[in-house]
């Protein structure tokens, strides 16, 4: 299976490439319909986390629900690549999309029963389909679209993707309306969740295997003609050791480390039941506003595409710099002796509601452009479908440790301020490292494509299984 698709098939794919960018096996429409598979799957989960504790009054059972999801999904963010790589979309996709619906059918039995064990059984299997799901999407984003338009495609991924949360917020927002003083959501609302991620995992059979994917070019996404676990086990191995990846690594940490702060420290502390699902709305909102944002700028605003990212990183640095500042004079004025006898509500709080919602709307307006500019970045090192499933895989598993670790400080009661200090001090970080990476491996467009700009890179499980033994020992020499 996987990349075993034979000649015959991938050139008659080849063959049907036109002018049309609507044909079916276009990178644009298969890069529309994972963002449709987001939009009812991750989309929809990313709404119920982030009404903050999955829409419970007591946060334990979602904070411990997602330190086993993020878990697991760290170590299989990591082998998510590789897996894609043997199995092919259908079959990673598939398998990664239907434990979401597992899990917010958890959250519908803990309405009733209030045990916990069920949740993070889910959240640790929801990890692995996370894992499976995102290094397949990351692979898709980034290697089906052409070199020059990398982030206007990443942008309209992360805008279909990002409408599922907006949908999702109205979810609860409508369901709760007239239960301004509800504690947790209904069952109604995570029955409707589960309609949507059951959806999302049917539209994964849509989704072409890359070597059938042509641009108008006549270009096909991937080459590969066949992967194994055994040269994937090796690939997967010597990301740990490759310079690109050690310099993403703390804005890998950083990109879903916020979150816990965000959704239990802002939304769910500052805010009542159905203000929480209107806050989503936006908060989703923001992220298509600042994806479209970003990606047109990283693909239109310089010729230069090594000046278009190093500027990009500047104004993303800059604006998070602000936003996290205004997160600090929001934390001060709420924690430093004053007490919300009630917590906030859309309609009855006036101007006062007003100062919290826009931070809480920036802050999904920048977690978009920092996540769509790593994105972007990745996509730049390399053009091949396999090799961007690897490097998009460590990136998500990476992630996803992060994020464990993130909600596992919250449930040990470290202090709001802490946790804000901390996520300033890791997104900060980030962007000079990322400004060195593109210094040093990325490249304008007239200079991809030759074998000796990838010496650096990692060996093609191709030649590892066309040169056989001897490779193998080449492999494992010095550089």
């Amino acid at each position: 299976m996987g990349f075993g698709e034979d000649e015959e098939s991938a050139a008659a794919a080849a063959g049907s490439a036109g002018k049309s960018i609507f044909r079916y096996n276009s990178p644009l429409v298969q890069v529309c319909l994972i963002g449709l598979v987001c939009f009812c799957c991750p989309g929809m989960f990313n709404a119920l986390s982030g009404m903050g504790g999955g829409g419970q009054v007591d946060t334990t059972a979602a904070n411990n629900a997602n330190t086993a999801l993020y878990t697991t999904f760290a170590v299989f963010g990591i082998l998510g690549g590789g897996i894609y790589n043997i199995l092919g979309p259908r079959l990673t996709l598939f398998a990664g999309c239907s434990t979401y619906v597992l899990y917010a059918g958890s959250f519908l039995y803990y309405n009733h029963f209030h045990h916990q064990g069920f949740a993070i059984v889910a959240g640790a299997v929801l990890g692995i389909g996370a894992g499976l799901l995102w290094a397949g999407q990351g692979a898709i984003m980034t290697s089906y679209p052409p070199p020059g338009k990398k982030g206007s495609y990443i942008s309209l991924f992360w805008s279909i993707f990002n409408m599922g949360g907006v949908i999702g917020g109205l979810i609860p927002f409508i369901m709760n309306y007239h239960r301004s003083k509800a504690k947790s959501v209904n069952d109604g609302t995570y029955i409707a969740f589960m309609v949507f991620m059951t959806t999302g995992t049917a539209l994964t059979l849509s989704i072409l295997h890359p070597s059938r994917v042509v641009r108008n070019d006549g270009s096909r996404c991937t080459n590969i003609k066949y992967s194994n676990a055994s040269t994937e086990a090796v690939e997967i191995l010597r990301l740990f050791r490759n310079w690109k990846m050690l310099l993403m690594f703390p804005a890998a940490w950083a990109s879903n480390f916020f979150y816990t702060y965000q959704f239990n420290h802002v939304n769910a502390f500052l805010f009542n039941l159905r203000t929480r699902g209107f806050n989503n709305v936006f908060y989703w909102g923001a992220q298509m506003v600042g994806s479209i944002g970003i990606g047109y700028f990283l693909d239109y605003s310089f010729q230069s595409r090594k000046k278009r990212g190093l500027v990009g990183i500047g104004v993303v640095a800059l604006l998070s710099t602000a936003i996290w500042a205004g997160g600090l004079a929001n934390h001060l004025h709420y924690d430093g002796g004053r007490i919300l006898t009630d917590k906030l509500d859309f309609k009855d709080s006036g101007s006062e509601f007003a100062g919290p919602f826009v931070l809480y709307f920036s802050y999904g307006l920048l977690d978009a452009m920092f996540q769509s500019l790593v994105y972007w970045v990745i996509g730049a090192l390399a053009d091949d479908s396999e090799t961007l499933s690897r490097y998009t895989g460590f990136y998500k598993g990476v992630q996803s440790a992060g994020g464990a670790v993130a909600w596992q400080i919250d449930a040990h009661n470290v202090t709001k301020l802490s946790q804000l200090i901390v996520n300033w001090v890791l997104t900060t970080l980030s962007y000079p490292l990322l400004a060195i990476l593109v210094v040093l491996a990325v490249k304008d467009e007239e200079k991809v494509g030759t074998k000796k700009d990838d010496v650096d890179d990692f060996a093609s499980a191709k030649s590892l299984t066309e040169e056989g033994t001897s490779s193998v020992r080449e492999l494992n020499q010095p550089d």
